[in-house]
């Protein structure tokens, strides 16, 4: 069979590798260290809701047990494009500046990844779309470590407002972090995510 698939420039797709997620906390240490970028405290969970009464109890399900504990209620949004977004925050998540420690960004790393699992368990992997953290200079500029469920990969994404980003700090965010990510190659996926919650 692999040897049709060669033949016909056809490759098979990378199963998720939602541990993967478990580099963020790294990645955020050499951001901060390598272009000044420190975590907002925010992440999100993007994924195409399907119809049906099953789905909704496992979207409650995944909600209430985020809920569970002392931290702030989960967010939900829907976009225009009609993706959910499930919006988590770190250790009170304040995204003015508070500085977050290293177990604020695992136990948000750990909440993302309790979602994307939690709907791959269920057999909704193919309606999940991303995962994002947010990061800040707190001189204005902003990026995203976007992981793409479907590639099992991250890409940088840096918004300047309205529809424009900043590739340089994409790039220079590319950089720092490729040693602690799977950064995805193919840069026509790093696909603009404007307006998503948690940025």
């Amino acid at each position: 069979m692999s040897f049709w698939r060669a033949l016909l420039g056809r490759s098979k797709p990378v199963k998720p590798d939602l541990d993967a997620l478990f580099g963020l906390p790294s990645a955020a240490l050499t951001l901060r260290a390598g272009a000044g970028l420190t975590p907002t405290g925010t992440g999100s969970v993007a994924f195409r809701a399907s119809e049906g009464a099953a789905f909704a109890d496992v979207e409650r399900d995944v909600t209430a047990l985020l809920n569970t504990g002392d931290g702030p209620p989960v967010e939900q949004t829907t976009d225009d494009y009609g993706y959910t977004w499930l919006v988590l925050r770190a250790g009170g998540g304040d995204p003015a500046g508070a500085e977050l420690t290293g177990t604020d960004i695992t136990g948000l790393v750990t909440d993302l990844h309790a979602v994307n699992s939690t709907l791959e368990a269920n057999g909704y992997g193919p309606s999940l779309l991303c995962s994002l953290v947010g990061f800040t200079d707190g001189g204005g500029r902003s990026a995203a470590l976007v992981y793409l469920y479907k590639r099992g990969t991250f890409y940088p994404f840096a918004p300047l407002g309205g529809q424009r980003r900043d590739n340089a700090l994409e790039l220079q965010v590319e950089a720092a972090v490729s040693g602690d990510l799977p950064m995805e190659e193919d840069r026509s996926r790093w696909f603009p995510v404007y307006g998503a919650p948690g940025l």
